[in-house]
């Protein structure tokens, strides 16, 4: 389920304190931006699942953040073509 707070980064998914979104007419990639109270997070969905940039965040959330992006891939994808028109 998609959540939009505006729209320019529509909500993806919430899960505990982390927010997933993207950013509207960033790049064409696609691709997930997380954010906490503690950092944030980007990573590239395709061609695989990978850490693209991050601040502020530790190893073990990093990891934890990625298991996310890759049980939720396909939500994410959805959303992605969705938002986008893909």
């Amino acid at each position: 389920m998609v959540f939009y707070t505006n729209g320019m980064s529509p909500t993806v998914l919430q899960i505990g304190n982390y927010r997933f979104y993207f950013f509207s007419r960033e790049e064409e990639r696609i691709h997930v931006h997380v954010v906490s109270p503690d950092g944030e997070a980007k990573f590239w969905i395709e061609p695989t699942i990978a850490l693209a940039a991050y601040s502020g965040l530790s190893k073990t959330q990093l990891n934890k953040i990625q298991k996310l992006v890759e049980e939720h891939k396909s939500e994410i994808v959805k959303a992605w073509q969705k938002h986008f028109k893909a």
